[in-house]
């Protein structure tokens, strides 16, 4: 049966439809990938163009040596590090249309280290959409501006490899530049004569540098677990964290400890003194203070202003800004889901760009916000905050086609994962645990994660790494 002539002028006029998405990481990369989808399901898409600002897409996954600003002159997106092995387990953030054991060609260990991991995105896109013609590499936006007389956006950019700005318009933008990037750095007392190093965790590197000496963490985030777990492991001689509300709380090795917060460095020393009188020398100080929403390239009448937590206001369904739902934030809450959360974002938003999904009026939208803020409001604890995000995930994933997935399941793993590492923070890697995309137990890395110093894919996978791929 042929198509209706109504049917018709609707694709035609998706197709003419032009939506640019900003940033080619994780969150950017789901909303290439839904498009992709309802495209080989056969459904009229519109032309799609990816802005990045980096050589590769990836995002945060893509690793430099580089700090400060790149070669181009340009803020150093990464905050990825030599030795980063994921943090959480990889069940809880395995995309439901591409399983870890369909990439590798086998089951792999829980917590796979950063080029594994990279390995995995990129092959999901590898495999879905096959080539990167969509997106601008080197290309950072300079500018989005709405125009109301004619309903879309102008978005300015500049090709750094070409050195030329120019414009484009478009009916829609989704903004997915993540929100890891640019750092939070507080002033303390006395760090301009501190006689050691101070850094932010966003331009730490290699754990190896730190070998043999004493070293001072301000914040309880997962950067500062992390970053002083690599450092332990590396040979770091003493790790102090300082923390402004209370202690992380797991059970450290005997060369760690917890105090209140840093007050000042006394002049032309090491010595570091904390609100409680203690004090303490030490050779370098990383501030693992947490990232801002920055978008210097929005107006102020388009900017997400946020916090990092679970749910911003100003954007219905964590997704669409509610004062002009044509522009669009997907991953921008705090995050314990990852992936299939940015996922189940994307999907919904390609079907409202698609005319499959309706918004209510801004007022329904705003009272809706408040309603899950308020529910965010009363979370105490890790539990809570992971039961919250999985009820919003699975509220998401349920108005669209995006595959089923175990959402309940990867709750229960993520609090499996939160016992793992209060009894072993050294020692949590090791744990193992089932997909809940395949429903197969993974297994055991080989070697303990504290004397695993080599974590390229050959060490990491095995030898028969290299014919699986191939």
């Amino acid at each position: 049966m042929s198509e209706s002539p109504a049917k018709r002028a609707k694709m035609s006029d998706i197709t003419k439809k032009r939506v640019c998405i900003i940033g080619a990481g994780p969150s950017g990369l789901a909303q290439m990938r839904a498009f992709e989808s309802a495209k080989k399901k056969g459904e009229a898409v519109p032309e799609i163009v990816v802005f990045e600002k980096q050589e590769d897409w990836g995002g945060l996954w893509n690793y430099t040596w580089r700090t400060g600003t790149d070669e181009c002159g340009e803020p150093v997106h990464c905050s990825m590090y030599r030795y980063l092995w994921s943090n959480g387990p990889k069940e809880c953030l395995e995309f439901a249309d591409y399983s870890f054991e369909e990439h590798f060609g086998k089951p792999i260990p829980s917590y796979p280290p950063r080029a594994v991991m990279q390995d995995y995105i990129v092959g999901r896109l590898n495999k879905t959409i096959g080539n990167k013609e969509a997106i601008r590499f080197r290309t950072p936006v300079r500018k989005v501006e709405y125009n109301k007389d004619t309903d879309n956006f102008s978005v300015s950019v500049e090709d750094l490899k070409e050195g030329k700005k120019y414009t484009e318009t478009f009916d829609y933008v989704v903004c997915a530049s993540g929100h890891f990037s640019t750092p939070n750095v507080p002033d303390f007392e006395g760090l301009n004569y501190f006689n050691g190093r101070v850094m932010h965790a966003h331009d730490f590197r290699d754990a190896v540098e730190f070998k043999g000496k004493d070293l001072l963490l301000i914040g309880t985030s997962y950067s500062a677990e992390d970053i002083g777990s690599q450092c332990y492991k590396y040979g770091a001689k003493s790790i102090t964290v300082s923390h402004r509300t209370k202690p992380i709380g797991h059970h450290w090795p005997d060369n760690w400890k917890e105090v209140p917060l840093l007050q000042k460095v006394l002049p032309d020393t090491n010595t570091c003194v904390f609100k409680d009188g203690s004090t303490a020398d030490v050779d370098a100080i990383v501030m693992c203070t947490g990232y801002q929403h920055y978008f210097p390239f929005m107006p102020d009448e388009l900017t997400l202003k946020t916090a990092n937590r679970l749910w911003p206001l100003g954007i219905y369904k964590g997704i669409f800004w509610e004062e002009n739902p044509k522009l669009i934030y997907l991953g921008m809450q705090d995050q314990f889901f990852t992936f299939n959360m940015f996922d189940a974002q994307a999907w919904l938003s390609r079907d409202y760009i698609l005319g499959k999904y309706s918004l209510p009026s801004k007022d329904e939208m705003k009272k809706n916000s408040a309603e899950w803020r308020a529910k965010e409001e009363k979370l105490e604890t890790d539990e809570d905050m992971i039961m919250f995000q999985g009820s919003y995930v699975k509220e998401l994933a349920s108005l669209t086609d995006y595959p089923s997935f175990d959402v309940d399941g990867v709750c229960k793993t993520f609090m499996q994962w939160e016992h793992d590492k209060h009894e072993d923070i050294m020692g949590y890697r090791n744990c193992c645990y089932k997909s809940l995309i395949t429903g197969n137990d993974q297994p055991k890395h080989h070697t303990p994660w504290l004397q695993a110093y080599e974590d390229s894919f050959e060490s990491y996978l095995g030898p028969d790494f290299k014919k699986l791929k191939a």
